[in-house]
Formats: structure tokens, C-alpha cells, sequence
């Protein structure tokens, strides 16, 4: 697959550019087949990464191999008419975490398993992410340690990849899931330690004779200052990242990568492209919008035939059914809960859209609503931030018009912050 749009991504900055790529962590088929679409439509390369819960060797929670993960977004491209040229695969948080209740030998030798699959089956964008310590270990591990590993497991990569993968190094708090909490303020990662680890990671990969494959290390995972929690934002603040934006003159060939960049503003966004977080990570603000854009089209079926709203009391049956994904998230009493299942930031509801039950629900929605175009003032009460693309033609008002439009939204922040 095609790096030369990562691999480009200092030399612009350093030439005065404004430019970044928006990384979409989802593998929601509305959310891959929105992005796709957009990226069609204005010409632009699009990443869709995995991580290393969702897709692995074993299957991971969608039950999908790296190679079927492949095949399943690379289907939708083909759908909608998106050259595959221009498609960037990426792995997210490549390390021992799924098995982190293993021993570290253990756990690091099905990372290496993963590493493979991913790298065989042609993810080129690769990020090594051994800080969680395994059984036995402290749950932070040492620089040194982490490096040290992420070596072993680029050079898995670079033994089962046809050709040369980029990779992203670092990690940023929470771990792979997303905050649990609520959180009110975040201290940006200090400039010395992304030197630091950029320092060791060199090291490490010349111990393991992989000077090659640092080169192609083109990105740092920091902490800008940007989460989110349940029901609360924590908004880019520049000034407060401004040292870190500055220290990246002293590490070549990389940007930042910023995490956990859903719901800022498009301001922010902009502004983390500005300060040299050059690729922009957002996954359950994409669901999210999904979500909003799916229960306002229940409302609005219900408008139309007379018939009470049927999906979210639907999703609610599913997820009061299967606490899995969210009972260790959301707390307080059973209302707030009951709040939080639906109206979270942190979007657990995503985990349940693929159950046979909710696609179901959707199909009905669908089906309530049929053909026919959603009358403009439907359009104003329900799912009000596309009335003025519907009025002006932009938008086709019938059920998959807006319900991939919605998510767009979204997505065409992102893609304007990324100078596209």
C-alpha cells in the first residue's frame, strides 16, 4: 500500500505546510463507507486503522483477522468506487495488551503473531505499543523495556511485510478502551520525554540491527492535552503544547500523533495540524455522530407512519442484556447509567452495533422510512446540521443520504483541519 502521504508528512511542515491525515479507528461499515466516500469525493488518500483488541490473529471482538479486515474494507472501497490506490491500513496500540494476563514471554510471543498477520496482510502504518507491563510486572514499564520490545516486534514486521512499512512509537494515557472516568485536565507530555523515547526507540532498533526501519519511523504518540470522558471534553489548549510543538526541530523524519482527538472543535483540530500533530486520531466520535444520526431517523420514521420509535429502547434491551462493554465504564445510579449506555461520549454503544438484533432494528428503521425523500422540516426538528446541506442539494434526504452524511460531518472537520 501506498506510505508516500505518510512519509511526506514532516517534509511539508518543514516546508510552511499546514497538512496531516485524519486516522478513522473504527470497523463500523457506515463509518469505513463514509470516510471512503469523502476521500472519493475530494481526492484524498484515506487511513482506516485496527486495533490490536478489535482485529488480530484470533479474531479480536469483530471476529476479523487482519486479512479479513482487509478484505471487508477493501469490499467497501470497490462499493462506493474508492481506488484502493489511495487506501492506508493501519494497526493500532501492536503490543502484548490483549494478553497482558500472560506471562511477558508469553504475551509477547502471540504480539509477534499479530505483528505478523498485520504485516503479511499488508498494513503498512504499524504502531508498537509495549508499555503495558503483563503478569508479574509493573503496570508502566520502563523506556528502556518498551523500546526494547517494540524492536522485537518491528523486526517480526519487517520479516512478513512485502514491502516497507511505516511505524509510530510511544503511547499516551488511558490504555487502548478509551478514559473510564470523568476527566477535567490532562498534562501535555513533557518535551524531554518525547525525546526521551524517540532516543531509546532509536537505540533499540540499531541494537537489533533495524537502522533501516527507524528511518520509516515517521510518528510519536503524545499526550497534546486532549481526552474525553462520559459526558465531558477536555479542549485543545495550544499554549499549553506549544514547548512539545517545538521540540519536534529536534527529531527528524516525524510528527506527532495525537489520540483521542474526538469531539474537539474544528478550531482544535486545526491547530493540532498547526502545531505539528499531524495525524489525527478519532474513532468513537464517528459512531457517535452514527448513533445520532440512527435514533433521529427513528424519530423521524415515526413521524411518518404514526408508529412509536422502536430502536432505542431496542438497543437498550440488547445492551441491559449484555453488560460486557460497558458496566465497568459507566457508573452512578441506573438512570445516569441508562444515560450514559445511550449518550456517552465515550460511545460503548458501538460494541453492539454489529449484533444481529440491532442490525435488525436499523433495517427496520430503514424500511419505515422506505424511498420516499424526509420532508426538509423532519430534516430541522430531528437531525437539525444537515438542514442547510438538504435544502441546498448537498444532501440527499432519504435514510442512507443523511445517515452517511451525518457521520461526513464529522469527518470534513478533520479533513479541512488536514489541509484537504
Amino acid at each position: 500500500m501506498n506510505t508516500s502521504t505518510l512519509t511526506s508528512l514532516r517534509s511539508r511542515r518543514d516546508r510552511g505546510e499546514t497538512y496531516g491525515i485524519t486516522s478513522v479507528c473504527s470497523a463500523h461499515p457506515d463509518v469505513i463507507r463514509a470516510a471512503l466516500i469523502l476521500g472519493r469525493d475530494i481526492d484524498q488518500p484515506v487511513l482506516i486503522e485496527a486495533t490490536c483488541n478489535q482485529v488480530n490473529q484470533d479474531g479480536g471482538y469483530t471476529s476479523m483477522t487482519p486479512a479479513k479486515f482487509r478484505t471487508f474494507v477493501e469490499e467497501i472501497a470497490g462499493s462506493v468506487g474508492f481506488n484502493t490506490e489511495g487506501l492506508i491500513l493501519g494497526g493500532d496500540h501492536l503490543g502484548p495488551n490483549p494478553w497482558k494476563h500472560l506471562s511477558a514471554a508469553d504475551a509477547m510471543a502471540k504480539a509477534k503473531e499479530m505483528v505478523a498477520a498485520y504485516a503479511s496482510a499488508g498494513f503498512s502504518k504499524l504502531h508498537l505499543d509495549c508499555s503495558m507491563g503483563c503478569v508479574g510486572e509493573p503496570e508502566a514499564l520502563d523506556d528502556e523495556l518498551v523500546a526494547r520490545r517494540a524492536a522485537q516486534l518491528a523486526a517480526v514486521a519487517e520479516d512478513n511485510s512485502s514491502f516497507s512499512p511505516v511505524y509510530i512509537v510511544g503511547t499516551e494515557v488511558p490504555v487502548p478502551g478509551g478514559a473510564s472516568h470523568a476527566v477535567d485536565d490532562l498534562d501535555v507530555t513533557d518535551p524531554a520525554a518525547a525525546r526521551r523515547t524517540y532516543d531509546v526507540h532509536s537505540k533499540s532498533f540499531a541494537e537489533h540491527g533495524l537502522e533501516a526501519a527507524f528511518q520509516r519511523v515517521i510518528g510519536l504518540v503524545v499526550q497534546p492535552g486532549v481526552e474525553f470522558g462520559n459526558a465531558n471534553v477536555v479542549a485543545y489548549r495550544p499554549d499549553q503544547a506549544r514547548n512539545l510543538s517545538q521540540s519536534l526541530t529536534d527529531m527528524p523524519n516525524v510528527v506527532f500523533e495525537a489520540h483521542s482527538t474526538d469531539y474537539q472543535t474544528a478550531e482544535a483540530l486545526s491547530s493540532l495540524v498547526g502545531g505539528g500533530f499531524a495525524i489525527l486520531k478519532v474513532g468513537p466520535g464517528l459512531t457517535f455522530a452514527l448513533r445520532e444520526a440512527l435514533y433521529g431517523l427513528d424519530l423521524i420514521a415515526s413521524e411518518l407512519d404514526g408508529e412509536a420509535p422502536m430502536l432505542k429502547q431496542t438497543m437498550e434491551n440488547i445492551m441491559t442484556g449484555d453488560r460486557n462493554h460497558w458496566a465497568k465504564y459507566y457508573s452512578g445510579t441506573s438512570s445516569q447509567q441508562r444515560l450514559q449506555r445511550h449518550f456517552s461520549y465515550s460511545d460503548r454503544i458501538r460494541y453492539y452495533w454489529s449484533q444481529p438484533a440491532a442490525r435488525q432494528a436499523v433495517e427496520v428503521v430503514r424500511t419505515r422510512i422506505g424511498n420516499r425523500s424526509i420532508p426538509e422540516t423532519l430534516i430541522s426538528q430531528y437531525l437539525a446540521p444537515l438542514t442547510a446541506k438538504v435544502r441546498s442539494g448537498d444532501v440527499v434526504a432519504n435514510f442512507d443520504g443523511i445517515k452517511l452524511a451525518y457521520v461526513q460531518a464529522t469527518l470534513r472537520d478533520y479533513a479541512k483541519a488536514c489541509g484537504h
